[in-house]
Parts: C-alpha cells; structure tokens; sequence
C-alpha cells in the first residue's frame, strides 16, 4: 500500500465520498461560529510528512489512530449514554424517561452493591445497601419495572455489572421477550469484564475459571442468538479508579481484551465474527492532552494485535470501540462546583480523543448520587460540547500535533512494555495466562498501588495540586442538597420481593434451578438453563448462590 499523504487523502476521500453518497453524512452546518467553511479532514502534503506518518495515517484506515470512520463525527456523533441508577426499579425508570426524554441517547444501568455481589435485598449481607449506589435488581419482575414503557428493541442499553453479568443479562432478554420484543435485534453491551474485578473493583462471585466457563458461554450464545449485542465490555475505568497511571490503565486493560479474544478462539469461534461483538469502557482523567492521546495509543494497539497476533482480516475486527465516563475519582467534595470544569474538560478530551459514547459524571457524586439538577448539568455538558464548540466538524482536528504524536508513541511504548511484563508472569505463554498468574501471586494490586502512592506523595510535596483542596481552598460556595435514598427503599424492595416468592411456582423454580447445577457438570453451555430459571422467577441470589455451591467462593492472595 502507498503510504505517502497523497495517496491515503486519496483513498480516505474515497471512503468519505462512498459515506456521503450512502447518506452516512449528516446534514448539518459544518462551519465555525463566523461562519468559516472547514474542512472533513486535515494532513500533511507529502513534503510535510515525516517518517512513521503511516502510524498516524487517516481516520478509518488501520491502525485507525485518528478514529475508525472517515467521516468522524461528521457521520454519527458519540452516543450521549448517561449512567443511573437508584432506589428500585420505579425509580429508576422515571430517571430514565427523563434523560431520554432530554435528549439523552443511550441508558446505562447502575446497580446497588447487593445486586453487584449476586446477593439477594433479603440477604443479611444486603443490610444497609439496597438502592444506595444504583437500583436494586431481585428477579425478571424487577427488570420489568426498570424498563417499563421503554422498549428494548429501540434504544441501546449498558449495564454496568460483572460478576453476576449472565444471570443479569437472562433478566434482561426475559423481559425483552415478555414487551414482545424481536431478541434477536436487542443491541446493547454488558461489562461482564471479571479480570477488572480481580485486578481493581473485587467484585466477583467465584475464582477465575467459573468466571471464564460463564463468559465464554455468554459469548457463544450472544453469537448465535443475538449477533447485535455486544456481550462484553473490557473495563478500564475501574483500573484508572483505583489509582493507576494512564498507561497502566491502557494496558491492563488491552491485555484483558486479548485473553477475552484468547478465550473465544479456544471456544472455536471466529475471530472476525466475535471480535466486533467487544468493546471497551475507559475513564477520561483530568490531564487533557494524556488522555487524548491514550484513547488514540489504544486504537492503535488493539488494531496491530489483533491483526498480527490474533489473524483478524477484516476492520470490523479490528476497530476498538470505547465508552468513556469522566473521571469520578479527580471530583472533589470541597468546592463542588469545580467538578463541573474537571467534567467539562475531561469530556472534552475524550471527545477528541474520538469516543463513541460518553457520560458525564455530576457535580454531587462525591457527595451521594446525583441530584436531578446536577444530572441535568451533566448531560447539558455533552449538549454544549456537540451543539455549540464545532468538535464534531473535523475528524481527529488535533492528528499531526507534535505533542499529541509524542504523547500517542510514548504511551504506546509504556503500554508494550508492560504487556510483556504481563507475559512473562507466565514464562512468556499466552496473555490469558499471564493475567491469571497476575491475579494470583497479587502483582496488579501491588503495581496500581505503587503508583497511587507515587501520586500521592506528588499532592504532598505540592509537586501535583487540586484546586479547592489542597489549594486556594477559601471559598463562597454554600452547601448542596444531596439527594438521600430513604430506608423505606430496602423495606419495600424486601417486601415486593418476598411476595413475589409467594406467588410463584415453587416447583418450578426448584427444577430449573437444579437443571442449572447440573448443566454446570457438563461442558453444556449455561444460558439456556439459566433463562428459563429467570422465566421461573428464580432470583439473582438463588441463581448465583447455587452456582456458588457447586464451585465455591473466591478469596483473594493478601498482599503485603
């Protein structure tokens, strides 16, 4: 292929011409504010270029460093996904109607931490949490509520759980069936990434394999059953949460993708089938231009591997697609209203970093969940950034910067060092087996730790700052009104709950539930037996606890 800057404006202007004539080109004013006509795309003439230009080439060609589409955001803007959840279902809905009815895009579910464990409102362990950090999900009937009036197989829907992902999902597909709904059309994606759990959250429900067996069931199933749906998101966000640097972040995360794509091929499916079917959940930090190049570094990356490594041959293949939510852990409960410009600016960044969805988190979440008017200022925030400041006219507007190219080699060059750092955890075999040893022996704790405590050092000796926090710390701002989830939350969730128990066929629920144990004693794929407990009523905790049963529960190595 010719690599000069000729020839790749050339074959980019093909593709944007073939989008154009397709009607994949919105029809909009693409100019400045003044009225200034600007181009689609811009780069160097061939004496401008220099060596490696081919590395940065142009958006929607590999290694798609500059974005997967020719057209940009000219094409189809990133979907505006904001993330709730809170009380019960009907709460929740209601918070839903309204984003949607706002203009949002896209939903995506938050669960309470009872539903994220696999647990029951009734359980013991549950005491305390129902509702407090997302909505509490006990059965189908709960799913039912949750999306009462929207319909499944018309809107794209994000659910932000891991460990119990599969029975979560059962939940959601029985509820798909029950609105009448074509399943087979349902597009959405589930994190169902369990490394980050083991790496960051410590959210998981057994050890590893289990995990796997499950993961790689769902995706078999996805496969077949819904090709649409996208049955797993590999999650950096929590990494970056816990107190990774970028590109640790960057390449955690890669390297959990390439064992999920390791895990598919030893399931016998076709890599340029099922790797459309991942996607990736990044965090947008507050360092503008490293995060904008990190988001390019991982195209990259992800592109090159999958072709090289893993025999991709088609784009789809090798396109990472990403959501992006501002970081929550750079917002400060001192000055509050800061966090609106930390929001804006991260946002920001991961829209010219070429996302392909976005939330914004709100002002208040440091403080508990989001008011219904720091909601708004959050979705307002992507609003202004699609509709008023021109980011959506040209495609990768800062491609060709020298310090964004800099930034994009030297954080891919962090990112292939630690990748082999992770292989040779396991004598240099697969990628699959590196992360496990990793998880095992602890060394992913102990390296975010390090770096969060390197940071930490950094804001004490002034090195690093947060206004409001620990500077410029005077200040008029007053108190906010949080938004509080009353106790008669987990009362009432309890109560439906046990009703609900008392209403159903018992039986039924015993035979399916026993079904499912002895599925897990075969090589059987799990969703089906798992669906039809979920049309039973079985609930999330007696699913999970029976599965906990047969392979038992899962202790982390202690670290020191």
């Amino acid at each position: 292929m010719d690599d000069t800057p000729t020839a790749g404006r050339a074959r980019w202007q093909r593709r944007y011409d073939a989008a154009l004539a397709e009607g994949r080109v919105r029809d909009a004013d693409f100019t400045t504010v003044s009225g200034l006509e600007v181009e689609p795309v811009y780069g160097p003439d061939d004496e401008q270029a220099y060596p490696g230009f081919e590395r940065i080439g142009w958006p929607g060609e590999f290694p798609f460093t500059r974005g997967l589409y020719a057209t940009g955001y000219r094409g189809r803007p990133w979907t505006i996904r904001q993330f709730a959840g809170f009380g019960n279902a009907r709460q929740t809905n209601e918070r839903y109607r309204t984003i949607l009815a706002q203009g949002g895009g896209g939903l995506s579910v938050a669960f309470d931490m009872p539903t994220l464990m696999g647990r029951d409102s009734d359980d013991t362990m549950a005491l305390g949490e129902v509702g407090h950090c997302g909505v509490a999900i006990d059965s189908v009937a709960d799913m039912e509520v949750l999306f009462h009036d929207i319909a499944l197989d018309q809107v794209t829907t994000s659910m932000t759980i891991s460990g119990p992902a599969v029975p979560i999902f059962c939940m959601y597909v029985v509820a798909a069936e029950r609105q009448g709904a074509d399943v087979s059309s349902l597009d959405g994606t589930l994190q169902t990434d369990i490394f980050k759990e083991y790496i960051a959250q410590k959210e998981w429900l057994f050890g590893p394999e289990p995990h796997l067996r499950l993961i790689g069931d769902l995706m078999q199933w996805c496969a077949a059953e819904i090709p649409r749906y996208k049955p797993l998101s590999v999650s950096g966000y929590h990494i970056r949460e816990a107190g990774s640097t970028a590109a640790q972040e960057l390449a955690y995360t890669l390297a959990d993708g390439f064992a999920y794509v390791e895990l598919g091929i030893s399931r016998g499916l076709d890599v340029d089938d099922f790797a459309p079917g991942l996607s990736f959940f990044f965090d947008a930090h507050v360092d503008f231009f490293e995060e904008i190049a990190k988001f390019r570094a991982a195209r990259r990356i992800w592109a090159r591997w999958l072709r090289d490594t893993y025999g991709a041959t088609t784009e789809r293949a090798q396109w990472l697609r990403f959501h992006t939510q501002t970081a929550g852990v750079s917002l400060t409960a001192q000055q509050p209203y800061n966090n609106v410009v930390r929001t804006a600016v991260e946002a920001l960044s991961a829209v010219l970093g070429g996302t392909n969805s976005l939330h914004t988190n709100a002002l208040d979440e440091t403080l508990a969940l989001p008011s219904e008017r720091a909601a708004e200022i959050a979705l307002r925030t992507q609003q202004v950034l699609l509709e008023e400041t021109g980011v959506v006219n040209v495609a990768d507007p800062l491609g060709g910067s020298w310090y964004v190219e800099a930034l994009t080699d030297r954080i891919e060059a962090e990112a292939e060092e630690i990748f082999a750092r992770i292989r040779g955890l396991a004598g240099g075999s697969t990628m699959t087996a590196g992360i496990l040893r990793g998880i095992e022996d602890g060394w992913f704790m102990a390296e975010i730790a390090e770096a969060a405590f390197a940071y930490q050092v950094a804001l004490e000796k002034g090195d690093k700052r947060i206004v409001g926090v620990t500077g410029h710390t005077e200040s008029v701002t007053h108190e906010l009104e949080i938004m509080r989830v009353s106790h008669d939350v987990e009362t009432d969730q309890v109560a439906a709950l046990q009703a609900r128990r008392a209403a159903r066929d018992e039986t039924a629920v015993e035979r399916t539930i026993e079904a499912l144990v002895a599925a897990s004693r075969t090589e059987a794929n799990l969703v089906p037996p798992m669906l039809d407990a979920v049309r039973a009523e079985a609930t999330l905790g007696e699913i999970c606890n029976a599965l906990r049963g047969e392979w038992g529960q899962y202790r982390e190595p202690a670290r020191f």
